[in-house]
């Protein structure tokens, strides 16, 4: 294979009931733009705690409610009719798979990727590293999906939106609690590996895919499998952001109402 004809590296997607390699060959780079942008996001995330005082509670709270509404709009839009043309028998099942394994990297995680810590009283000791190899885990997890070009033109760069939208809050909470456990600079240094996680699993997803026949036949299990920890994400934040209650006030109405809204709105580019 010549270099022009690795340049134009072809790219697995889901097509006619299984998944197969597109025919039209496509640049291998053509993810690196977005995959830049999630990694500067979740970076801008994570280091404003670091450098400025953090958001509020009330205003974390609403963007939480957006982040969650969003992410669970394109997923139940995009993803998750990809899955189920695809796989109409076992979908149900690693769907199942991926919100219980959430559930399971959330006893380590404390519930930072949907938001919220569950770590009160004064002095607590936090266990930052059980949280950031949990975080990490589901970072690498959430982006095998980014990494695959589907037959709906409109559902990777939703679900590259849907991420971005997700990780902000998530890197904000971060920060915050390895602001409480280290130095400046370390925190700064583990937030910029933290952000690369996603972005460099999408990378190896569509580099596997590419060359290697198993990794484009297992993505129709792992795709299903993720959207069920969008899910269980999502609908987590509905619950526990906003009063200490969990009272749904109409300010996070209203913020819900717009990330479902705005994911209603990919459609259009389909």
């Amino acid at each position: 294979m010549n270099a022009m004809e690795k340049i134009h590296a072809v790219v697995p997607f889901i097509h006619s009931g299984k998944l197969s390699i597109k025919t039209k060959l496509q640049p291998a780079t053509m993810h690196l733009l977005p995959n830049l942008l999630l990694a500067l996001i979740t970076l801008t995330g994570g280091c404003l705690p670091l450098l400025t005082r953090p958001l509020d509670d009330k205003r974390m709270h609403l963007l939480l409610a957006f982040s969650g509404s969003f992410l669970l709009g394109i997923t139940c839009l995009h993803l998750l009719p990809e899955t189920f043309s695809d796989l109409p028998q076992r979908a149900g099942i690693y769907l199942l798979a991926g919100f219980f394994f959430q559930l399971i990297i959330q006893r380590a995680t404390h519930g930072v990727e949907h938001g919220h810590a569950h770590i009160h009283g004064p002095g607590r000791h936090i266990p930052v590293l059980p949280i950031l190899f949990g975080l990490s885990v589901h970072a690498f997890m959430e982006g095998l999906p980014l990494g695959f070009n589907y037959r709906n033109s409109a559902t990777n760069p939703s679900l590259f939106l849907a991420v971005g939208a997700h990780k902000l809050p998530e890197a904000m909470l971060l920060g915050i609690l390895l602001k409480q456990a280290y130095s400046r600079n370390r925190a700064l240094l583990l937030v910029s590996i933290f952000a690369m996680i996603t972005p460099c699993s999408a990378i190896l997803a569509t580099m596997l895919g590419t060359h290697y026949g198993t990794m484009s036949r297992t993505v129709t299990a792992i795709i299903p499998v993720v959207a069920g920890a969008f899910i269980h994400i999502s609908t987590t934040i509905f619950f526990e952001s906003g009063t200490r209650q969990h009272l749904l006030t109409m300010e996070k109405v209203g913020a819900m109402l717009f990330g479902i809204v705005l994911a209603g709105m990919t459609l259009a580019f389909e």
